[in-house]
């Protein structure tokens, strides 16, 4: 039996991605420590890789960080010189992920947009504890887009949609600036005891515990939700934001964070707009080959970078 209201949101094709990506966990996961979450998640990362597009190449190096070298995976597309670029961070909860478990989604990303693609590597808790993934995150994107000669858009999904977030308010009056942010099924740092956060408490893939404790781990136990690096709602000024596209699930606690989000942009005097993917979970990304409302949702997303590389606003 599937759970209600989930027996009815979802259809078979999203049921089919969620007891795939179900079965890599024990019985016994939520009492494993991080390391054990880390095997099972990149195992899960693995089995959904679809590979790379034909023409798309890519390149490692790396960019000075506060605590040393960040790891950079940079991906061309086959068309030529890029006209914009996308700085990605990638999701995982802040301490799972990496370079390979959101290549080939990175790989997807620069084939259909035409654009370079520099995924970031940065640290992760617990052993590096907040603001490590901020000051990373941060670090990188103002090198790499120091040395764009195009505009640059900061993109990622859930804990690195958090991160973009982040680095986008903190450069947003600085001279190096994104172009736009493009946000996927972000953490935002909504209240958790209302909302999205009761509605989808319990909702597949991703349930209110589990942020509650990815934000513990993050942060040492500590959660500074008043500090707009760990919790982007927290800012007490919108203004002078970029551009902001934000894509969500609709069966996801976090899917609240984004409307409150786009309120306060547009508030301000921003562009913002957010789409709720109807019948979709967290973590969708991994099945825009397999799922139907995911396939169209990765579209939307691929017509954002789009929208806000060229300037262009249609929304």
């Amino acid at each position: 039996m599937r759970p209600a209201p989930y027996d009815t949101l979802l259809d078979d094709e999203t049921w089919a991605f969620i007891d795939k990506s179900a079965a890599f966990y024990p019985n016994d996961a939520a009492i494993l420590d991080h390391h054990g979450k880390r095997e099972i998640y990149n195992a899960l990362c693995r089995a959904f890789d679809t590979g790379r597009p034909a023409g798309v190449t890519v390149r490692g190096f790396s960019v000075s960080g506060p605590a040393g070298p960040i790891a950079v995976r940079e991906y061309m597309p086959a068309n030529g010189e890029p006209e914009a670029s996308i700085v990605y961070l990638h999701g995982g909860g802040f301490i799972l992920g990496g370079l390979e478990s959101h290549d080939s989604i990175c790989a997807d990303i620069c084939d259909r947009t035409g654009y370079r693609v520099s995924a970031v590597d940065y640290r992760l808790a617990p052993e590096h504890l907040h603001p490590a993934q901020f000051e990373d995150a941060l670090a990188a994107f103002r090198l790499l887009a120091a040395e764009a000669r195009h505009p640059v858009i900061l993109s990622g999904d859930s804990a690195g949609g958090n991160l973009a977030a982040a680095v986008t308010w903190a450069t947003r009056s600085d001279d190096i600036r994104p172009a736009g942010q493009l946000l996927i099924y972000p953490l935002l740092g909504a209240d958790t005891d209302k909302g999205s956060f009761v509605t989808h408490a319990n909702a597949p893939m991703l349930t209110t515990a589990d942020v509650l404790h990815y934000d513990s781990l993050r942060s040492g136990g500590m959660s500074p939700t008043d500090d707009p690096s760990f919790s982007p709602l927290a800012a007490d000024d919108f203004s002078a934001m970029p551009p902001t596209v934000i894509i969500t699930g609709e069966c996801d606690p976090l899917s609240g964070d984004a409307p409150t989000y786009c309120d306060r942009l547009t508030s301000a005097g921003g562009k913002a707009v957010c789409f709720e993917e109807k019948g979709l979970v967290h973590g969708y990304l991994r099945a825009r080959h397999s799922v139907a409302r995911a396939r169209d949702s990765f579209t939307r997303m691929i017509s954002g970078y789009t929208a806000l590389g060229t300037g262009e606003w249609p929304y």
